[in-house]
């Protein structure tokens, strides 16, 4: 008899979760990862064209290597003899031209990333590279800072 009371006093005592209350758990998870799987994409893809850009940064600095040792070139692209040697990689930039005027050195390119963005350098230079506009491929306009 003895048993049976105790029995009961530890069954009452018994702390858990009720299926209610495992449900509302399970509604906030759900609210939550749904408002961060967007804003990780953003930073994923904010990412990748801040990449695009170091990667014009690079070209940059490497085309005023190039264009200091060379001072009557004035304009040149991927392709030019020579200019590989300053650059290691271009990273994302397949193919650009460079163009020296009035001692400023600027960039032309574009590159689409994997996700349908469209990043365009034109007469884009150390100072102005984050007026480049981005856009993905239904025309939205990307802001890169």
């Amino acid at each position: 008899m003895f048993k049976k009371l105790l029995n009961k006093k530890l069954v009452k005592n018994e702390k858990g979760l009720t299926l209610i209350e495992l449900l509302a758990v399970i509604v906030i998870l759900a609210i939550i990862a749904a408002i961060a799987v967007p804003a990780i994409g953003n930073i994923i893809e904010n990412s990748r064209i801040k990449a695009v850009k170091a990667d014009a940064i690079n070209i940059l600095n490497a085309a005023n290597i190039y264009l200091t040792e060379q001072p009557n070139v004035t304009t040149f692209d991927e392709e030019t003899a020579g200019f590989k040697d300053y650059l290691q990689s271009s990273g994302k930039i397949k193919t650009f031209d460079i163009t020296k005027a009035a001692s400023v050195i600027s960039i032309g390119a574009t590159v689409t990333l994997e996700s349908g963005t469209t990043i365009t350098f034109t007469g884009a230079n150390l100072s102005n590279i984050d007026a480049s506009t981005a856009e993905t491929d239904d025309g939205t306009k990307v802001e890169k800072k």
